[in-house]
């Protein structure tokens, strides 16, 4: 997934990033709102995680206009402010859930992980497709009941597959997933993932619409 942190402690905000990037998600981290909405108007993010006080504004006003211009990208909110009062605000201003700072990077994770399912219309973490059964939580793919190794990489660019059945993926489209703004990025580092995917978990996973882009397989 492509992730837009807007975070303005830059010790938190370092780890934070950190871990996405570990979870093999691609993170583009801010520390103004002004920042955030040059960012938005960049690129498409799949999740923003968002911080309520920032010292340009308050996260919530932000949400609330994001929300008023009809974009529907899941936000989740990061924050000191624990009252039961601004907790209903941040939810009626929009946001899919809220973290109390401070918070466990792993449960961070886990709710990133619970929010992007229910976006992409199924909240289960475990599916099958073919031979393969997969646990979105746990982030374990089995084949043919043996467990099989991805690396952060392998396994953010398969879920970007899993979330979409059937829909074509460009290359520009999959390393805007993987690789944030300032990541450099090898001419084939798409083709060699998708390379070493069809290793692990089969030839007919990933299909090539050549000069196109790619798509999941047919199970």
């Amino acid at each position: 997934m492509r992730i837009l942190l807007i975070e303005d402690d830059t010790t938190l905000g370092a780890a934070v990033r950190d871990q996405i990037d570990a979870d093999g998600h691609s993170v583009d981290w801010v520390t103004r709102l002004d920042a955030s909405a040059d960012a938005l108007s960049a690129t498409s993010y799949d999740l923003i995680l968002l911080d309520l006080m920032l010292p340009d504004g308050r996260g919530v006003v932000f949400l609330k206009d994001l929300r008023a211009r009809g974009d529907v990208t899941p936000v989740i909110i990061l924050t000191a402010l624990d009252q039961v009062s601004d907790r209903i605000e941040g939810l009626n201003a929009g946001a899919d859930d809220y973290l109390v700072k401070p918070y466990d990077l792993a449960e961070l994770s886990a709710r990133i992980g619970s929010v992007a399912r229910r976006y992409s219309g199924n909240p289960n973490p475990i599916v099958s497709h073919g031979s393969l059964d997969i646990d979105l939580a746990a982030r374990s793919i089995h084949r043919d009941g043996k467990p099989v190794p991805l690396t952060a990489r392998e396994w953010a660019l398969f879920e970007a597959f899993l979330s979409r059945p059937g829909q074509l993926l460009s290359k520009p489209q999959l390393e805007e997933k993987l690789y944030a703004f300032d990541s450099d990025i090898e001419s084939n580092t798409i083709e060699v993932h998708i390379s070493r995917l069809r290793k692990k978990l089969g030839s007919a996973v990933i299909e090539t619409e050549r000069g196109m882009g790619y798509r999941l397989g047919r199970p």
